[in-house]
């Protein structure tokens, strides 16, 4: 099997930041109460001063994914694998809330952290992990035990998260390429901007507590240019393009749902999605129904669904979903924005000419776990109107200049197996094409890489004393801490009248469609 993700070439700098606060439930939501200087106050016993400073450091629960690994599932087990998934989902959640609220006690207590949240958390988890092995072998699947080592979990500081800062060093993009009018993206260096960066704060900041923090944004002023000139096009190359208008989503269709990764599980995302194309996905959506959704597009025939996490304005708006799960109950909160623009464009392969995409593929790019995963799946472009084509990037939010506007796109996997429109991990039947070449890798045959353009007029964020007023973010799981990297998109191909060779075909023929 074809590697589907580009690895880093080197390791990544990271500025320590100092996470010492305190969480308390109220509103629905999770909300900071500073407790930074009772934390670190002169006590005769001096013992005791270390440990509080030690545990108020901890900013959040690292645990190993599973459906990662789970790369051999059969289809007749997935449905009860995706249900423990999704549990696992949950357990998480429930231990960071608990994380979230109890910092007196953690300050008191420098075992309690560990007895009363991430133990039984790996119990929960091993209980979850030997049902999915009990689901697969049901069926006569094979199951690693070595999965089994996956139910511990620890904690993190936020030093030890993949946040944005740099103090000055490099910040590299991870993920696709960025082929089409908008420049190319690939693992390019991004110098840090200092003053940006400073002190990153005295806990882990956002309107919900769980971030974003001043290190999370960078001036796209201050920023070198990135973007690498794209691979250079070979004879047999497909230069077309098919473009389909499918809205902003001004109608509000979203929910907390994610059929692909939890399907028949009602906030499997814990986190809220816009969606325009298909009118009717949902944790409960098929293939059996896909096709009577409906489509926000204009080409009819276009019932593909093309999903992302909304982006939140901090801003203290308290929004409908406030006291609800995904929204303001898991700490995604404030004004959801809208895009002014959403460009939905497939472009073609510089290496070779593409094939139809199959009925009913599915596609996610990016990973919404980067802050606990690391960066290996990490696909985020972040930007700014007129940047577009010198700066891309992954870990930081840009600050954009007056009269410029925050831009997320997102390239997908751009090869595909020939066979399977899905994998037990969502992500080895696709790949993404070398970045240098552009070529697939061997068993694998070029599609029509789908790309999307979101643009949102938001207004700047400032940083003043190492905070950052009125922050942006992208919703996610709580524990992610709202970090940019995080930044994923969701795609089901589903069309009809012939349209997805009608698509290949204008993409060969070099057609601007």
């Amino acid at each position: 099997m074809g590697r589907n993700t580009r690895k880093r070439r080197t390791p990544l700098a990271t500025k320590a930041i100092a996470a010492s606060a305190a969480l308390a439930l109220g509103g629905g939501g999770l909300i900071w109460a500073n407790f930074y200087a009772s934390a670190h106050e002169s006590h005769n016993d001096a013992w005791g001063d270390r440990t509080k400073a030690a545990t108020a450091q901890v900013a959040t629960i690292s645990c190993p994914d599973v459906q990662q690994k789970l790369t051999n599932v059969p289809w007749r087990a997935r449905q009860g694998v995706a249900t423990e998934l999704s549990n696992l989902d949950k357990q998480i959640t429930e231990a960071y809330t608990r994380l979230a609220s109890t910092r007196d006690a953690q300050a008191q207590d420098p075992s309690f952290v560990q007895n009363a949240i991430v133990g039984p958390l790996k119990e929960k988890r091993t209980a979850t992990i030997d049902r999915i092995r009990i689901d697969i072998q049901r069926v006569g699947g094979s199951f690693d035990n070595a999965l089994k080592q996956l139910a511990a979990c620890a904690t993190q500081t936020a030093d030890q998260t993949t946040a944005g800062g740099n103090s000055g060093g490099q910040q590299q993009n991870n993920g696709g390429q960025q082929q089409g009018d908008n420049g190319q993206q690939g693992d390019n260096g991004q110098q840090g901007s200092n003053d940006q960066q400073g002190n990153a704060g005295q806990n882990i900041g956002g309107q919900a507590g769980n971030g974003p923090v001043a290190a999370d944004f960078v001036d796209i002023t201050k920023v070198a240019p990135n973007v690498l000139s794209k691979p250079r096009r070979l004879q047999n190359a497909s230069t077309g393009t098919f473009t389909t208008r499918c809205g902003v989503n001004a109608n509000k269709n979203r929910n907390t749902d994610n059929v692909i990764v939890a399907p028949g599980v009602t906030n499997g995302a814990h986190h809220t999605h816009d969606y325009v194309g298909n009118q009717k996905i949902n944790a409960f959506s098929d293939n059996q129904n896909f096709l009577q959704g409906g489509t926000s597009c204009q080409n009819k025939d276009d019932l593909s669904a093309y999903y992302w996490p909304v982006l939140r304005l901090q801003d203290g708006t308290q929004e409908a979903d406030q006291n609800q799960l995904g929204g303001g109950k898991e700490g995604n909160v404030g004004k959801i924005l809208t895009p002014v623009v959403a460009q939905i464009k497939y472009v073609g392969s510089p290496a070779s000419k593409v094939v139809a995409m199959p009925q009913f593929l599915r596609i996610i790019t990016g990973d919404a776990k980067t802050t606990t995963n690391g960066l290996a799946n990490a696909n985020a472009h972040w930007s700014c109107t007129g940047f577009e084509s010198k700066v891309q990037l992954t870990q930081q939010y840009p600050i954009c200049p007056q009269g410029s506007k925050v831009v997320r796109s997102f390239a997908f996997q751009s090869c595909w197996d020939g066979q399977n429109t899905d994998s037990a991990n969502h992500r080895t039947h696709v790949a993404f094409a070398d970045p240098a070449s552009g070529v697939c890798p061997n068993g694998f045959k070029a599609i029509p890489q789908l790309t999307m353009r979101l643009v949102y007029d938001v207004t700047p964020p400032t940083i003043q004393n190492g905070q950052v007023k009125n922050a942006y973010a992208v919703d996610g799981f709580p524990e992610q801490l709202h970090k940019p990297a995080t930044d994923h998109d969701d795609f089901i191909s589903i069309t009809t009248n012939d349209l997805a060779n009608k698509i290949a075909d204008c993409i060969n023929s070099g057609r601007r469609c």
